[in-house]
């Protein structure tokens, strides 16, 4: 079953908790614009060949620009055994919004 997690309840779990990482799936040109200090970046693209890198102990929360394509991530992490993993509903615009109005948008 998918979890999902809106902005500002995954900016307070971040704070509270060290065993949450924050796994943005967006390409280079996209984090040029903005990105969430301290998140670790793997494309879409290369999360199957580099999925057995992520930490199964901790909470992921993977994100993209809308929420899309990191739901794709979150079930194909799922395939693969990971029960870890949480979709940031709305994205990094989500973020941008609620959490932080300061980080540019697109």
């Amino acid at each position: 079953m998918t979890q999902e997690i809106n902005a500002v309840d995954a900016a307070k779990l971040r704070e509270g908790d060290s065993n949450v990482v924050f796994l943005d799936v967006r390409e280079d040109e996209e984090l040029a614009i903005c990105r969430i200090e301290g998140a670790l970046h793997i494309s879409m693209g290369t999360i199957p060949e580099k999925f057995e890198q992520l930490p199964r102990d901790k909470t992921l929360i993977v994100l993209c620009h809308h929420g899309m394509r990191s739901m794709n991530v979150v079930h194909y992490l799922e395939a693969q055994g990971f029960q870890n993993a949480v979709n940031l509903s709305g994205g990094i615009h989500a973020w941008s919004v609620f959490v932080d109005p300061e980080m540019a948008q697109y």
